[in-house]
């Protein structure tokens, strides 16, 4: 493939698909929360009240595992890497959801 191939091939690629991850940029000024199930915003929002794994899962009565692999799963999805961000999205979220 020559480089003007190259380039017109990676031109005419069709748009990145809606179920696609967001950036951490995107994920700050208020990705869409259908980007996570229903199960991941619940955790989501537990994590931003600063409660800790085993926390979560008392109260959701699921293993610590589990809550640790949605926390992880909700972390990528969102482009974001510790609860802080994390926190601050929710944060964002809550305020954009009252407009």
């Amino acid at each position: 493939m020559t480089r003007e191939q190259a380039i017109e091939y990676a031109l005419s690629s069709p748009e990145p698909s809606p179920d696609r991850l967001v950036t951490h940029q995107e994920a700050l000024i208020g990705a869409p929360t259908t980007a996570l199930t229903r199960r991941e915003q619940e955790i989501a929002g537990l994590l931003a009240q600063g409660l800790t794994n085993r926390q979560i899962a008392q109260q959701l009565v699921l293993s610590e595992r589990t809550v640790d692999t949605h926390t992880g799963n909700v972390l990528r999805k969102l482009g974001l890497s510790s609860r802080a961000q994390l926190a601050s999205w929710v944060s964002h979220q809550e305020l954009d959801s009252t407009r």
